[in-house]
């Protein structure tokens, strides 16, 4: 029988088409859906890699509960029933005694629209953390300060010009979807321009490479955008009409006529410093190739679409800029709501309500949204270590969910020495797959589902067009269409995997035995009141109730909308999404017009940055110190998923290894072959790897990949053998950390056969841990670049040697914190009530109490 679910080994929620064997009910493989609106029935390697993952020999399948110190590696199987009681009177108690920022849920990639979010209001916490913060922060407040959505959803498909800042093909967000139909476009014609400092699979496929210098390219777009204006390539009938350009005037230049034609005037003022030589000094690309893709964007016009998500924005001081310089080239066009142009996510994306949702919290955490960052995009997570010490905070109750800040966020020895202190994590419960470096410093590691072992409901913003899919676990619905009942997921998984659905309501409901909290209220069933709600009626009222054309479509196939998903696993909700601003009339944003004046940004401290323009990055040339590299660590490689992906044996055996890219007249100054061992040293410690010299990145900057140099302390335990180096680590003195490689990766006995026929050795190595906190003053991004000397190794360095200095990490943190700007800002707020915030509070939350 086939079975869809969702993949859940990236965010782009691809459709996945389980074949299950009806005598052995066991999955034989899995494939795309072509059911599926975004994915259309294909998938890249991290898809059918679910099948490794399900049968992974390495996976975690029962609870655990640590004995002994927190990172001794000795643990003890327990019941889910004591692991529930012990988690549920914390959370009572913690709710009891109003301590409703101590409670944090802290979520890498949630793999769900909306669920969360319901349960933690239930509770009145304010304890959403998330990962955005190291990924997509600035480009999300570029974003966001122009249109009042914070992500962009390209028309791909029907572009005739495509600018990507981004290894797109390969790697980037939603990449198989837009993938597909950025070669569509380019099959019809379509031209393609890749920003990217290394030549990677997408500069390979693309029509120009701009290698720009990592942080320029804010000044190669606005040189651009003069280009437009010089020769008469702009859309000024869409600029007049869409633009808050009378906003300007007015506010900066009061004292002449507020006239679309002075509008013009000005505007070409305030780029004309930024010629072609400008930006060709800055970026180091030829003038002529600036001009001639600037061209290109001007004769696409309405169907020029483009993309930054990571990439630039989140390498770079003020990598928000990026994103607002490309949206100035989408509004010169007319591009923006286009057909082949660029559409605001929400067109493109959507969330479904479900029933009874519960009111916002009345709390803010501190922790979450500090003061000094009022408009980050979003909590502050990777500063967590740092915040509790500095303002001597605690958590009572932490759960980590597929997360692992130990290995995936920089500085993570200031996170393990975060979670073994028990005075400031009370509680810490990791709900994972797999082990990962950052449940080994869990109270209780929790298995829950893998992709196929789980519902959730997904959408994303992949094409124009609005679309839901809904992952199910796969053996409980096979079992059920063989007949049998099943009413808890844990009956159809391996050992006692849950999903955290189930595990969530059981957990909300045990919280509140009688209902004195107001929690239990919010778990009812819609369906049998009184009664505590099951996920498939979570399910079904959202289906029957929430989605539009959806039991319609149904009852033409004689079905209930219940009964409809479970079978195609998808549904398309609207199609040919363009245009809705003209249908509407505006735009989200205290305008409603597109604002290229931002007076939130006036009004919150930055006045010189209220216009797109170029901030200089931390690793501007003139900033790099005598012997100094820039290093891009931020590229993902095409078949790995960070942490999800350790436990997948086919996608390892094709990517186990990170190695230093290197310009070859750089290699040759220090000496190195390819494989030369070579230290690369950071503000706060080093790592050692191997060099790989060639000509596809730039001369004065080296790369390396952030998706290897996973690692375990204990030889059968703490790791999947798969991806994990076993390693010995020591605190030599206070914040004084050092990691040696023991083994590496080796053929082992276990119930897969596979794992004796183990034939790779490299793990590659921890690079991120060696990096110091750099947060955005605006946006709060992480800026992953890192200013390092590269030397080759010393006689006493191995390959996988790390050495950090957390004490120096701390002061690192606080030097990054002094270029803030701090609120409380206009009337006391703590952030502008018209930006987002993920679970947001009620409004009075945002008012800094007098």
């Amino acid at each position: 029988m086939l079975v869809p679910t969702i993949c859940f080994n990236c965010e782009a929620a691809c459709g996945l088409l389980a074949f299950v064997d009806k005598e052995t009910m066991k999955i034989q493989r899995l494939e795309g859906n072509p059911h599926h609106p975004g994915s259309r029935g294909r998938n890249c390697a991290k898809g059918p890699a679910t099948m490794s993952q399900v049968n992974d020999p390495e996976r975690i399948l029962y609870p655990l509960k640590r004995v002994g110190p927190r990172g001794g590696g000795k643990w003890e199987r327990v019941s889910w029933d004591a692991v529930m009681r012990d988690l549920a009177g914390r959370l009572r108690k913690a709710l009891q005694e109003d301590r409703r920022t101590e409670v944090m849920y802290h979520v890498g990639r949630p793999g769900h629209d909306g669920y969360m979010d319901r349960v933690l209001q239930a509770w009145g916490v304010d304890g959403h953390n998330s990962h955005t913060n190291i990924c997509s922060a600035s480009a999300r407040v570029g974003y966001m300060l122009w249109k009042g959505s914070d992500r962009p959803a390209p028309d791909y498909a029907n572009a005739r010009f495509i600018l990507l800042l981004s290894s797109h093909l390969e790697a980037g967000h939603y990449f198989n979807p837009h993938a597909q139909r950025i070669i569509e476009a380019k099959m019809s014609g379509a031209k393609i321009a890749t920003v990217d400092v290394r030549l990677s699979n997408t500069a390979s496929m693309s029509d120009y490479w701009l290698p720009t210098w990592p942080g320029s390219e804010a000044a190669l777009l606005l040189a651009m955008a003069k280009v437009l204006m010089d020769e008469d390539l702009v859309d000024w009938a869409f600029v007049e009409k869409w633009v808050n350009w009378r906003e300007w005037l007015e506010a900066e230049f009061p004292d002449g006529p507020a006239t679309f034609e002075r509008f013009q005037q000005r505007l070409r003022a305030q780029y004309a410093d930024f010629t072609l030589e400008y930006a060709a000094r800055e970026t180091r690309i030829e003038p002529s190739v600036i001009a001639e893709v600037a061209r290109e964007i001007g004769r696409a016009g309405s169907r020029f679409t483009a993309h930054v998500w990571r990439n630039t924005a989140s390498g770079n001081l003020g990598g928000w800029q990026v994103a607002r310089a490309l949206m100035l080239l989408h509004v010169l066009t007319g591009s923006v709501g286009t057909e082949g142009g660029l559409l605001p996510n929400e067109w493109a994306k959507f969330v479904p309500k479900p029933f009874v949702k519960p009111p916002p919290q009345k709390v803010w955490s501190e922790i979450l949204f500090p003061v000094e960052w009022p408009l980050a995009h979003y909590e502050m997570s990777f500063l967590l270590p740092h915040l509790l010490r500095e303002r001597n905070e605690r958590l009572d109750l932490y759960f980590t969910r597929v997360f692992n800040p130990v290995w995936t966020y920089p500085d993570g020895f200031s996170w393990i020495e975060m979670l073994r202190d028990e005075s400031r994590v009370g509680l810490h419960a990791a709900l994972t797959p797999i082990w990962s470096e950052t449940a080994w410093y869990a109270d209780y590691v929790l298995p829950t589902g893998l992709g196929a072992e789980r519902h959730d409901l997904m959408s994303q913003e992949t094409h124009a067009s609005q679309w839901i899919s809904f992952r199910q676990p796969v053996m409980r619905r096979a079992m059920e269409r063989m007949g049998r009942t099943v009413t808890d997921t844990r009956e159809a998984n391996p050992g006692e995997v849950w999903e955290e659905d189930e595990f969530w309501i059981e957990l909300s409901w045990l919280a509140d035995p009688d209902g004195s909290l107001g929690i239990r209220q919010y778990f009812e069933s819609p369906y049998r009141p009184g009664a505590k709600v099951s996920v498939e009626e979570y399910y079904r009222w959202i289906f029957e109730n929430s989605v539009p054309g959806l039991p319609e479509a149904a009852a033409k196939e004689g079905l209930d909308p219940y009964g409809y998903m479970t079978k195609y696993g998808a549904f398309e909700v609207s199609r040919d999404t363009h245009g809705r601003h003209e249908v509407t009339g505006q735009f989200p944003t205290p305008s409603r017009k597109l604002e290229f004046y931002s007076p939130t940004m006036k009004e919150w401290g930055w006045e010189e940055e209220s216009l797109p323009g170029y901030v200089m990055s931390h690793v501007h040339p003139d900033r790099l110190g005598a012997g100094e590299y820039l290093l891009v660590p931020t590229f993902r490689l095409p078949t790995l998923i960070h942490s999800r992906s350790g436990n997948a044996k086919w996608l390892y055996e094709i990517s186990h290894r990170n190695p230093l890219w290197v310009h070859p007249s750089d290699a040759e100054r220090l000496s190195l072959d390819e494989g030369s061992l070579v230290r690369v040293t950071t503000e706060i410690g080093y790592f050692v790897t191997r060099a790989w010299p060639t000509e596809g990145i730039r001369p004065g900057i080296v790369g390396c990949s952030h998706h290897l140099g996973r690692w375990r302390l204990q030889d059968d335990v703490g790791g999947e053998r798969w991806s994990t180096s076993l390693v010995s680590l020591a605190e030599e003195a206070p914040g004084k950390w050092r990691m040696r490689q023991k083994e590496g990766i080796k053929p082992f006995a276990s119930a897969d056969p596979d794992s004796e026929r183990v034939w790779w050795t490299d793990a590659g190595v921890h690079q991120n841990i060696t990096f110091p906190v750099q947060p955005d003053p605006v946006s709060g991004m992480h800026c992953w670049h890192q200013k390092v000397r590269v030397t080759r190794a010393s006689d006493d360095d191995r390959y996988g040697d790390v050495f950090v200095d957390t004490n120096e990490a701390y002061e690192v943190y606080l030097r990054w914190k002094k270029m803030t700007r701090p609120g409380p800002g206009p009337d006391g707020l703590r952030r502008p009530l018209w930006l987002k915030r993920p679970v947001r509070p009620e409004e009075a939350a945002f008012y800094v109490p007098r």
